[in-house]
């Protein structure tokens, strides 16, 4: 009997499932595998970009970045970068060699806002006598970053380091004083400016209220605990109106947010003077000008205006009198600041306690000859050649006040302060300057003369 073929179907069957399950799995493993692959790689992805944003800030003008962005990113960006490049050897060599004297008995000095205007001069000042000269600066767009980057720039060419970084970081802070002991803060960074605290009102709490106290606190714990000599400001009279305005005077009517903020500063110093025993003395400065000024000043966009040809607007006071300032040369201001440096007292705590009494001082920086803005704009038509197109108008209630006058007694007695420089000598050498900086050419002042007699 012939045997009946071997039924291999069920075989067949089991085989084809077993090379489904095998298939189906490598599929699975591929896909997971990529999943992986792509998890990873967008994570690297995202490391690299984080890293990228600390290190590098946006290029944005301060024309069109918003100013409330930019101290988020201002603050991110130093509380994150001090502990990447704060920590290497060769930024705390810079740190050092900047910081450290040439002199016999020479201070060491941190220079808060070392970039700006008044910083940078009094850095070079202090630097060319044999100080050492530590900066910090966190180059916020308020105004043009690049003049603050020339200025920068300058002072590296007389081996001045800048440490970029915001005052508001207080671990920042905390390691620059483990690395020096500073003999002197001179505190200058602030947020300036009246007008622009009507559009941006947090950033003058954040840098002349928080920042400061920020730095107190610092300053408070190190032993020895430095003295400070910081800058306040000639609005805190306010509307007084007593002239000239005497350090005696009342300070409690500010006409703006910016003056109101450096009298708290004034208020804060004496709270941590009587407290902690730190010596401290404020300097109030009335109008400063010169070469690398701030170009939302006066002098300095009335020349910018009048180069181009652009009309300018002219204050006058609500009933039609003239508006008038204090304007004090920026060579004047350096003089006053090393004399309050020189003449300061140490601090008298230790470790964040008082041992003694300390030195509490305030100040009038200014010239002792008011000027009227009709005055200097004749001024600059004279050494621009070139005739204003002049708008006048009622000067807007936005925190101006009409007049300063400063009675510089005081610092005259205790430290020698004599302004040198009448408006007319200072506006030449700021012209000279802002003509070779940007790069001004006499037929570019020609054709604007033309124009502005259209």
């Amino acid at each position: 009997m012939a045997s009946s073929p071997i039924d291999t179907s069920k075989e067949m069957k089991v085989e084809r499932y077993n090379s489904y399950i095998r298939r189906l799995n490598s599929t699975k493993l591929i896909v997971a595998s990529s999943k992986l692959l792509f998890r990873v790689t967008l994570l690297v992805a995202l490391i690299l970009v984080f890293f990228f944003i600390i290190n590098y800030p946006p290029f944005t003008s301060s024309e069109n970045s918003n100013p409330h962005h930019h101290n988020i990113h201002t603050t991110t960006h130093n509380l994150l970068s001090s502990s990447f490049y704060g920590g290497g050897a060769a930024w705390e060599k810079q740190v050092r060699h900047s910081s450290t004297p040439r002199r016999v008995n020479g201070l060491s000095v941190l220079v808060t806002g070392a970039a700006g205007f008044v910083g940078s001069h009094c850095s070079m000042a202090l630097k060319k006598r044999g100080d050492g000269v530590l900066g910090i600066d966190n180059f916020n767009s308020y105004y043009d970053p690049s003049l603050k980057r020339g200025r920068q720039k300058l002072l590296a060419q007389h081996e001045v380091f800048i440490v970029e970084g915001d005052i508001n970081d207080a671990k920042l802070l905390s390691k620059l004083f483990d690395i020096v002991p500073f003999t002197h803060i001179l505190h200058l960074a602030a947020q300036a400016g009246v007008r622009y605290a009507m559009k941006n009102p947090l950033s003058y709490v954040q840098s002349n209220i928080a920042g400061f106290v920020n730095l107190l606190e610092t300053v408070k714990l190190a032993n020895p605990q430095p003295a400070i000599v910081w800058a306040s400001s000639s609005s805190v009279y306010g509307l007084n109106t007593n002239v000239p305005f005497t350090e005696s005077h009342r300070t409690d009517q500010p006409a703006s947010l910016y003056a109101a903020t450096k009298k708290a500063g004034e208020e804060i110093a004496h709270t941590y003077n009587h407290i902690y025993g730190l010596s401290l003395t404020a300097l109030r400065f009335f109008t400063v000008y010169g070469p690398w000024g701030r170009p939302d000043m006066a002098y300095f966009f009335f020349t910018k205006d009048m180069v181009q040809g652009k009309p300018i607007n002219v204050y006058v006071t609500q009933d039609d009198k003239e508006v008038a300032r204090d304007f004090t040369y920026i060579d004047d201001i350096v003089k006053g600041c090393l004399g309050s440096l020189d003449t300061a007292e140490k601090s008298t705590g230790s470790g964040g306690k008082k041992k003694g009494p300390a030195q509490l001082r305030v100040y009038n920086l200014g010239n002792t000859s008011p000027v009227s803005v009709n005055k200097l704009v004749t001024i600059l038509e004279n050494l621009l050649n070139v005739k204003a197109k002049k708008n006048v108008i009622k000067m807007p209630r936005n925190g101006d006040v009409p007049f300063t006058h400063a009675n510089i007694t005081l610092a005259k007695k205790d430290f020698g302060y004599k302004p040198t420089t009448d408006l007319s000598s200072g506006l030449m050498k700021f012209v000279k300057w802002y003509v070779r900086y940007y790069g001004i050419q006499s037929k570019d002042l020609d054709s604007s003369n033309d124009h502005s007699q259209d």
